[in-house]
């Protein structure tokens, strides 16, 4: 039950919950309380005094009002609501004195730093401060620590907010950084000189409201004020982040979160974050041809003639959609190569994910039930590599008192969990077991793709669902590509998988499969956007756009659509994706039946209408599996490399320093072990 109470903002009365600090009520009352300290994803630290309001009636003083709640306020003489004022002059005073002690040592290096134009200290002294300094001594100078390759440090501009301490011990679960000394000797440090151990690490930049932490990639290579700003959805993994593309001409300059609680909260991964170099390495900006078991540059219309006329004369057509692909791309594809009496298969990692079966392959929860989970089990998945976001979200469900249970793989997940077991033994275990009071709480199942890639792939799932439906849980299946779903979603799928659509196919045509080993002697067509694994292998290529230079339809794990926007242009003579899958029709004689992206979406959301409904989960009807025998052996997680999953990854020299540096770290590991 709500305890609701009024109280007076400003001569505004109001009715909030008496558990809100008086910072939030001041939100809902439409004021805007200047603050360093205070986040509301993080622990209340109430250091940095710039939320100074005054309680009429209370002590002589102003109180902090990001650590008061609205109950503790008393009320009047006669019984009236409280009264907080945050604009009377003991407030004006309070806040000028705060910032001119918060600049006594901060240096004077605005028109330089590169936080200028998007510094809160910035702004703040200039809505609160005043235009003069009393201190006339020495300031205080700090040693600038080395936290790794992605964070740039200047900690003479810290105020010692402790938003970068307390994000990552409670968010991102390490315990590298902290404060010591008292006084002016007070300083953040990392323990024993340590770099960051995280792959979340990159939010303590935005987190930081001077500049004191900044992108150590980004800095100094353009100005807020230079960059153009797109709202899109992020692919790295299948979590469907909400990102900002900020682009300077055609290059991508860095990539930002946005908030969107559903989702990603206002957090990404490092590798979302840090990728952009990897949009401008090593890309296709060409067509070529394969002569004389050499690739020599052509023309398109060479290209596609080449590649038509492999289509048309084949016995067998198979068609790949690879991990990065947008459910337009893999509608596109379904409808040429099926044209043509062939087959279309997205599962390209061999997950046994049945297409018939939306709530098999998608599951019944969305990402906030892990937020009111009580129960979490995991099986086959490491999400702490697999999906870092959603990782730091079962973790603050573990902090607010969930229990964790893994089958799977021992790692360090960043919280306590009971490692029920690594084999499918373990598994059939639980399923047999009688779960009690588990069954009357609010409890989510999470299966990752490293326990359905087996051969028993369709037991394992079975037999998790079967646990979910036994514990009265709510279903997820984490998966690792980010256009898996739509993919599947469209019916890219072909009975007994991409073995059956492999087999005896003697022309492929490969949409961005880059994970995937092509035996010699089938003729490959490949439509991607880096020099990877496909273009290597590929007897044409064809070069497409990135998920930055092409608008585009993403389901998330949860089944959630959501729309990607083009934030740039595409290298060379690269085209985007359904645009040459519509090119490539014209010449196979087989024309798809749309002329634009916007006909293309019709013509899909009237064969599969809940991808209509944008950033909405739709509830999946329950239709469990049948059971069948479990295989042996341990199961094993599907991502080993973290920082080099996917050819825009790999293409980075970002992620190229944090993989050796990840592997430098698990070497010295085994050899202390040792």
């Amino acid at each position: 039950m709500t305890d609701t109470r009024k109280i007076i903002i400003d001569d505004k009365e109001l009715e909030v919950d008496g558990a809100m600090t008086l910072i939030q009520a001041c939100e809902e009352a439409g004021v805007e309380i200047p603050r360093f300290c205070y986040h509301e994803r993080l622990s209340i630290a109430g250091n940095c005094r710039m939320c100074l309001v005054e309680v009429v009636g209370g002590p002589p003083k102003p109180a902090a009002s990001c650590a008061m709640q609205v109950r503790d306020l008393r009320p009047g003489p006669e019984g009236q609501p409280p009264q907080v004022k945050t604009n009377s002059p003991m407030v004006k005073k309070a806040r000028e004195g705060v910032m001119e002690f918060l600049l006594i040592n901060h240096p004077l290096d605005c028109p330089i730093c590169d936080q200028g134009g998007e510094c809160d200290l910035q702004d703040q002294a200039m809505a609160y401060g005043v235009d003069f300094s009393r201190y006339r001594e020495v300031k205080r100078a700090s040693t600038d620590l080395d936290l790794g390759p992605l964070v740039e440090t200047h900690m003479t501009r810290c105020i010692s907010c402790t938003r970068c301490v307390r994000f990552t011990s409670e968010v991102a679960g390490i315990t590298q950084m902290g404060q010591t000394g008292r006084g002016e000797d007070a300083e953040i440090t990392s323990y024993l000189g340590e770099t960051l151990n995280s792959n979340l690490q990159g939010n303590i930049i935005d987190l930081c409201p001077v500049g004191a932490l900044t992108s150590k990639p980004y800095a100094f290579t353009a100005r807020p004020w230079e960059l153009s700003k797109t709202e899109t959805i992020d692919v790295m993994d299948a979590l469907g982040s909400n990102i900002r593309v900020d682009t300077k001409g055609r290059e991508v300059m860095r990539i930002l979160p946005r908030n969107h609680d559903g989702v990603n909260e206002e957090w990404i991964s490092d590798k979302t974050r840090f990728v952009w170099d990897g949009l401008r390495r090593q890309r296709l900006d060409r067509p070529y041809v394969r002569e004389n078991d050499k690739l020599r540059a052509a023309s398109w219309p060479e290209a596609l003639g080449a590649a038509a006329q492999a289509l048309t004369s084949a016995q067998k057509v198979a068609g790949l959609v690879g991990d990065l692909t947008s459910a337009e791309s893999a509608f596109a594809l379904k409808q040429l190569i099926e044209s043509m009496g062939g087959s279309v298969e997205c599962r390209v990692d061999g997950a046994a994910l049945p297409p018939d079966n939306r709530s098999a392959y998608v599951g019944t929860a969305s990402i906030e039930d892990i937020d009111e989970a009580q129960f979490i089990q995991l099986i086959g998945t490491n999400p702490r590599d697999e999906a870092p976001v959603l990782n730091a979200r079962i973790r603050k469900a573990w902090l607010a008192g969930a229990k964790v249970g893994l089958v799977g793989e021992a790692v360090d997940l960043t919280y306590d969990y009971a490692h029920v077991g690594t084999d499918r033994a373990a598994l059939a275990g639980l399923v047999g077991r009688e779960y009690g009071a588990v069954k009357d709480v609010p409890s989510v199942v999470i299966v990752g793709q490293g326990a359905l890639s087996g051969a028993d792939g369709p037991s394992v799932l079975a037999h998790a669902m079967a646990l979910a439906e036994g514990t009265n849980s709510k279903f997820m299946v984490l998966h690792t590509a980010a256009g898996r779903v739509g993919a599947m979603d469209v019916g890219a799928c072909t009975e007994g998988g991409i073995t059956a659509a492999l087999d005896g196919a003697d022309v492929i045509y490969n949409l961005g499969a880059d994970e995937v080993e092509i035996a010699h002697g089938a003729f490959v067509i490949y439509q991607g956007s880096h020099g990877d694994r496909g273009a290597h292998r590929a007897d044409v290529i064809l070069p497409a756009a990135v998920y930055t230079e092409e608008n585009g339809l993403f389901v998330n794990t949860e089944g959630r659509p959501q729309l990607s926007f083009r934030a740039g242009f595409a290298p060379g003579e690269a085209k985007e994706n359904w645009a040459i899958l519509r090119a490539l029709s014209a010449e196979c004689g087989a024309q798809l039946a749309f002329d634009s992206l916007a006909e293309l979406r019709k013509l899909l959301v009237s064969l599969v209408p809940h991808l209509e409904a944008i950033d909405e989960v739709v509830d999946n009807e329950w239709r469990a599996l049948e059971m069948g025998a479990l295989g042996m052996g341990d199961f094993s997680n599907v991502i080993q490399d973290f920082y080099r999953t996917n050819p825009i990854a790999r293409s980075s020299e970002v992620m190229a320093a944090l993989s050796a540096a990840a592997q430098e770290r698990q070497d010295n590991r085994q050899v202390a072990a040792e």
